[in-house]
């Protein structure tokens, strides 16, 4: 699931509205510690949910004298973990993968690059950079770790897509 919004309650609550609709069976989630997350789970999922928070926290960042340090990224000092619903396993309370996807996504397309001046003047076109990139990384991208794509993987489809079977759903619309 994935949704273009603003950083508000409502689009929270949207994208989490989608997500439940997806999962058939109890699931565990981690967040980060934005706060419309825990309203927004809260009203998808009610308390059928193991959901853990993570927040990290973050020391000084580079010296704002040094150019060579001012774009440095804050160093990492620790993790706070708050349970939120359920009972959620230790083990498995992690934001990695979500952090991945952002890294694929930055990596992937130009416009979530950081310092860049290639943006999206128009909502409707970031919306549609983002269907097309998980498009592509779903059914067209063969992934180094299950030998084929994702969708493959998960039976949504037979066989690995190729660019034009994705121009071709444009062409249908």
């Amino acid at each position: 699931s994935w949704l273009v919004g603003t950083r508000d309650i409502e689009t929270g609550y949207e994208f989490m509205t989608d997500v439940a609709s997806r999962l058939q069976y109890r699931v565990q989630l981690t967040t980060d510690g934005h706060r419309p997350y825990l309203t927004a789970v809260d009203a998808a999922f009610g308390g059928g949910i193991d959901y853990a928070m993570l927040q990290k926290l973050y020391g000084k960042q580079g010296d704002p004298d040094n150019p060579e340090t001012r774009y440095s990224p804050a160093v990492c000092t620790g993790i706070k973990l708050d349970v939120v619903h359920g009972d959620p396993d230790p083990k498995h309370i992690s934001t990695s993968y979500v952090e991945r996807q952002n890294l694929t996504m930055r990596m992937g397309m130009r416009r979530f690059t950081r310092l860049t001046n290639a943006f999206s003047k128009k909502v409707l076109n970031l919306s549609a950079a983002v269907a097309l990139h998980f498009m592509y990384y779903n059914y067209v991208r063969v992934h180094q770790t299950i030998k084929t794509t994702p969708a493959v993987a998960s039976g949504l489809t037979d066989h690995i897509w190729d660019i034009e079977e994705i121009v071709g759903l444009l062409d249908s619309n």
